[in-house]
This record gives C-alpha cells, sequence and structure tokens, in this order.
C-alpha cells in the first residue's frame, strides 16, 4: 500500500448477505432490534446470569419496565447516567432502557480506585449513577460510599441508586449517527479523564458486521466475560448476540474453572477473550491435569491486546480450532479489522478492514524511536460509521485525534501485505494494553511522582506471552533509602490493580537528553531484554 493513499474496504457478503444491506437496514436505536428480537423470537433464550435466565421475551418486558422505573426516577430525554459495575443482567437492562428514554450510559468498571471514579463522575456530570452491587462487591463500596441509596430490584437485583443531580441534559438527535448511545472513558488519575462518545450507529454497525462475521444468531451461546465497560465487551460481545439473536451470558469476572465448566455444561458455542484469558485457561487445565471439554463450541477469537504466534499455536492445538484475531480502539466502537471465519492465517495478521472502512497509512514523524517508514509501514488513519463523536467536551482533545470529516488517527503503526491483511507493526507510544484494559503511562508516572522520595519516573509496556506488563523505572531523590514495597503499598492505594506496576526499577537517573527529555524508547528497550527487577 502506498502510503497517504486512502482506500474503502470493500463490500462483502456476510453469512450470506452483502454488508452493504445490513447497514442499510441498521435501526436508529441500540435497542430497536432486541425489543423487535423479543417479539419474533419469543421463548428463545437471550440471557443467562447465574442462576437467571430470561427469554427474549422475559428481556423486552424488563427493558420496558426498566423505561418507566427510569421515567420515575426523573430521568429525561439527553440525561447522561452512569454506571459503576461489573456484567450484569442489571447493566444490560439499563443499557437498553436508556437507548429507549435517548439517554446516554456512561459504564464505568467498578474494579477502577475510588479516584478514578470520582474524577470520572466529576467529567460526566450525570444525572444519577446506578451501582450494580449484586454482581460487584466493589460497586456496592463506591456506591455505599457516595451515599448512594440500596435497592432490592425484583428483576434486576441488589442495586445502589445515586441522589439526583442538577445536571443539562445533551440535544437529542433523531439520527443514530448523531445521537450518543455510550460513553467509555479512558480513565485516568489526575487531569480530567476522557469520555469517548459512542453513536448508536457505531455501536450498530459493529454488532451487525463484526457479529455476522462469526456467524452469530439464534441458537448461539455467547460467553459474555469481556468488560461491558471496554467497549470490546460492549459492542462486539454484549450488542454482537443481542442484536442477531444469540444468548448473552453475563460474566462479572474471568475465573478459568468456571469458564471451562461453562463450556461443558452450558455449551458455550462463542467465546471472545483477551490473549491472557487464553493464555490461564491453558495454565488451570496443565495444573489441574484436566481434559478440554468443548462439545459446541465453534468459534474462538482475542483481542484487546497483540496476540503472539507462541500462545495462537498453543490454543489452537488444544481447542482445536482457529484462533481469531482483531484490532481495534475505543474510538473506532471498536473494531477496525478482523480474521473471516473461514481465514486459517498462521501469521499474527489482524485480518482484513471491515467492509466499507476507509483506511490510509501516513508517513511517520521522524524520531529517534519511530520505525522507519520503509515497506510501507506507516500510521494508520481509519474513516467510518464506527468512529466515535469526539471526546465528551473536550474539543481540543477531539482535534487531536480526530478530523472534521471524520478521520481518525488510531496512533498506531501499521502495514497491509499484498492481500490488504493488516500487520500492526507496533503499538501507540504511550499506550500500554494490559489484559485488555487500557493503561496510559502518564496516570500512573502521576501517583509515583507523588512519593516524596521520587524525582522522575517513567511508565513503559513489557510485551510478554499473550499480554503486555507494566514498568516503572524510577528515579529517587538524592540520599532517599526507598524501598520497593513501601512504594508498592503506596501505588496500591491509588491505582487500580490492573495499572500497578508488575515490575519497579530503581534508578539513580532515568537516561535523558541534553534538554531533559526521557529516552523511553531506550528504556523500551531495557524492559523488553531481560528481567529489569
Amino acid at each position: 500500500m502506498v502510503l497517504s493513499e486512502t482506500r474503502q474496504a470493500p463490500d462483502e457478503r456476510i453469512f450470506g448477505r452483502l454488508a452493504s444491506e445490513l447497514v442499510a437496514e441498521l435501526p436508529e436505536r441500540i435497542s430497536t432490534r432486541v425489543l423487535e428480537n423479543a417479539e419474533l423470537l419469543g421463548e428463545t433464550e437471550a440471557l443467562v446470569d447465574g442462576g437467571i435466565r430470561w427469554s427474549y421475551a422475559d428481556l423486552g418486558r424488563e427493558i420496558r419496565e426498566a423505561c418507566r422505573w427510569l421515567a420515575s426516577l426523573d430521568i429525561r430525554p439527553g440525561d447522561r447516567l452512569m454506571t459503576v459495575g461489573e456484567n450484569s443482567r442489571a447493566l444490560v437492562v439499563l443499557l437498553l432502557a436508556a437507548s429507549e428514554l435517548d439517554a446516554w450510559v456512561a459504564i464505568v468498571n467498578s474494579r477502577l480506585s475510588a479516584k478514578e471514579i470520582d474524577l470520572i463522575r466529576d467529567n460526566c456530570l450525570p444525572r444519577r449513577v446506578f451501582y450494580t452491587s449484586e454482581a460487584s462487591p466493589d460497586a456496592e463500596a463506591h456506591g455505599r460510599r457516595h451515599g448512594a441509596e440500596p435497592l432490592a430490584h425484583p428483576s434486576l437485583g441488589t442495586l445502589r441508586v445515586g441522589a439526583l443531580a442538577d445536571s443539562e441534559p445533551e440535544p437529542v438527535q433523531a439520527s443514530g449517527a448523531e445521537q450518543v448511545a455510550a460513553m467509555i472513558y479512558t480513565s485516568g488519575t489526575t487531569g480530567t479523564p476522557k469520555g469517548v462518545m459512542l453513536s448508536h450507529r457505531g455501536i450498530l454497525y459493529i454488532a451487525s458486521i463484526s457479529g455476522g462475521m462469526r456467524h452469530l444468531s439464534e441458537g448461539q451461546r455467547v460467553y459474555g466475560v469481556l468488560p461491558m465497560s471496554h467497549v470490546f465487551g460492549l459492542s462486539s460481545v454484549c450488542m454482537g448476540a443481542l442484536y442477531n439473536g444469540a444468548c448473552l451470558y453475563t460474566v462479572p469476572r474471568f475465573d478459568a474453572a468456571m469458564l471451562l465448566d461453562a463450556l461443558k455444561q452450558e455449551r458455550i458455542t462463542v467465546l471472545q477473550g483477551v490473549p491472557a484469558m487464553y493464555a490461564r485457561m491453558l495454565e488451570h487445565l496443565k495444573r489441574e491435569g484436566e481434559r478440554l471439554e468443548v462439545p459446541a463450541l465453534i468459534y474462538i477469537s482475542a483481542g484487546g491486546s497483540p496476540l503472539d504466534s507462541d500462545i495462537k499455536r498453543r490454543v489452537e492445538a488444544v481447542f482445536g480450532l482457529t484462533l481469531h484475531n482483531g484490532y481495534g480502539l475505543t474510538e473506532a466502537s471498536p473494531t477496525i479489522s478482523q480474521t473471516r471465519i473461514d481465514d486459517r492465517h498462521a501469521s499474527n495478521t489482524v485480518g482484513r478492514a471491515l467492509p466499507l472502512l476507509e483506511y490510509r497509512l501516513e508517513p511517520l514523524d521522524a524520531s529517534d524511536d519511530a520505525p522507519a517508514d520503509d515497506d510501507g509501514v506507516g500510521e494508520l488513519w481509519v474513516r467510518g460509521p464506527n468512529v466515535m463523536k469526539g471526546y465528551f467536551r473536550q474539543p481540543e482533545a477531539t482535534r487531536a485525534c480526530l478530523t472534521d470529516d471524520g478521520w481518525l488517527n488510531t496512533g498506531d503503526i501499521a502495514r497491509f501485505d499484498e492481500d490488504d491483511q493488516l500487520y500492526i507493526v507496533g503499538r501507540s507510544k504511550e499506550l500500554i494494553i494490559r489484559s485488555g484494559f487500557n493503561i496510559y503511562p502518564p496516570d500512573v508516572e502521576a501517583v509515583i511522582n507523588e512519593h516524596p522520595d521520587v524525582t522522575l519516573s517513567a511508565v513503559v509496556g513489557r510485551q510478554v506471552v499473550g499480554n503486555e506488563e507494566v514498568v516503572a523505572f524510577v528515579q529517587c531523590e538524592p540520599g532517599a533509602n526507598l524501598e520497593q514495597a513501601a512504594l508498592r503499598a503506596f501505588i496500591a492505594e491509588r491505582l487500580a490493580p490492573y495499572k500497578r506496576p508488575t515490575r519497579i526499577v530503581l534508578m539513580d537517573s532515568l537516561p535523558a537528553t541534553a534538554s531533559g527529555k526521557i529516552l523511553k524508547g531506550r528504556l523500551r528497550d531495557m524492559a523488553q531484554g531481560g528481567d529489569p527487577s
């Protein structure tokens, strides 16, 4: 591919229909097709949440009941709701009922720290905050801390509901391409976290096109352990299943033994996860001396973080299935490319771009640690219905990555081969993806730098099998006698577990240019070259 040349992914048949036909019939709201399925599919199983099993008729009834309940709580069109929780039937129903009311939902993982939750709340300024206590002890704790009222909901389980806030509603747009359905936050511990505004059409494009490519349909059983607070879990897993008439299993947290049991007992047919999840399943099988039993599984895929060839090979050998791969980011709802269901790639390709998306590679900026732009390598830009509306009330941050005519700068370095297969050559310089969660090094550095014995810190990612680790290089104050245990305890009080460094390297001084710029490229090499602890 010639750099700066714009291409459009061709139309293609998905499960017997053209992608353009599927896009043309997308409804204006994410709840519309699910409510239609309630009429068309009736007693077909739609959602399993622990011991609770709902048909599509049940789910439709619960969505409509929740609309009345939310209206009684003074939720208005254009309001923003915030959910603090983990995967559950309550979270699914709140999302879809809010859609019917033309309200937005900011979906926040309750495993974030108190400071992170509060920063998001202060940016979102929600009308109310809902805490899914039954599915998440952490949500219950946040709800108690915020003084939210407990509620034993007859259908949705134990919840907490925050006080009504005098927030200003957003204008309601009739078009699903303009109306925001959900916000996923790039959480931060300092400054203002960015709320990624995802439209109804963007989420539905992924549910229909990406879901269709996985042959999702009535009768499929989808294991939904990827968090809905992560756009992969929201658009691809949750909405992909419910839009296409499959049954969604809402699972709050990953547990290898529980998943392996569900694959056998519940006859799960579709499993999507991050590479680290598959690695932990293989470890469990080996440790326990168990044999994998997957009587109905037909499709497995990995996403959310880089998939290396070793774990792909080992998973495929154990499962006897192709481990499909894909690529995306929150700002693209999230999928940009994925391998097709009949592909059998041995390489680490992330597949071809989804049908009808436009894409181009821009030459890389000349810098000390950027790869050379030969062999067709460049920075990936994309445009299509899945691209975000922008960052909530942050126009400058939006302009930094999104053009007025809808082009999104992914910040990732990529190349295409002669068959238009996409390969991610390197991640954006700062972003670390650990077990599917985005980690922004400045957030971690800001916490470390708060310690009185720390002068400077630099956080980088280190590739390990199926995942990325967080490595922190720390320069201490002269004469300080800082111990790692004390610094880890300090960090643990201020950061969510997945953001905490796996390794901490104490140094007399960080490598820097004459102007004082820290040479992160050198630190990445140090981190990757061996065990720096």
